[in-house]
């Protein structure tokens, strides 16, 4: 098979030639089932997970997420309330942050970051300190695993008066070539 052309997911692909590839996260998880390993986690750990078994090497699962288990924000909230260590960025703390804004709130990267660092001596009004100062920065950097994120906006700055069909149809010649390749004209 030539080296442009996506192979079909099969246990005789290489680690390595997983890896030159875009796949969906269903995609993945339906083929690691195939292979009779976890098919659970994100699509990285899961692209790692996958060309590992498929070149035969031993893969080390990471430990338990930091904070598991621990108590959630729920009920009253408060500016004074404290944040415990491993608070997830939850509905309840969601409509705190809307009420408190008086509009829409979502959780952006600066949010989630901060969120994931609480050490427990951290407050709601932190918190809410912490989102205006993060504000107004201009767009953010979106992480790797937000690949059609990363696409769209950098599609779109070349691209400013393009339609949708015209960036759905890059994206689809994008992701069906290999990662090595993808950022060549």
């Amino acid at each position: 098979m030539p080296d442009d052309l996506r192979p079909s997911l099969s246990p005789d692909l290489s680690g390595f030639e997983l890896l030159r590839w875009y796949w969906l996260k269903d995609e993945l998880s339906a083929f690691a089932r195939m292979l009779g390993i976890r098919s659970t986690g994100g699509k990285e750990l899961l692209t790692r997970r996958i060309a590992a078994a498929l070149d035969g090497q031993p893969f080390a699962e990471p430990g338990p997420r930091r904070g598991g288990g621990t108590a959630q924000l729920s009920g009253a909230l408060t500016a004074a309330t404290p944040i415990p260590r491993g608070q997830r960025c939850s509905q309840p703390v969601r409509a705190w942050f809307a009420e408190q804004l008086g509009g829409p709130f979502r959780f952006d990267g600066a949010m989630r970051a901060f969120f994931a660092e609480t050490d427990g001596t951290q407050t709601l009004r932190d918190a809410l300190a912490h989102y205006r100062a993060t504000r107004g920065r201009g767009p953010q950097e979106i992480d790797a695993q937000f690949e059609y994120n990363r696409f769209t906006r950098g599609w779109h700055e070349s691209h400013p008066g393009g339609s949708r069909e015209e960036l759905l149809r890059a994206w689809q010649a994008y992701r069906g070539r290999p990662a090595d390749e993808r950022g060549r004209a």
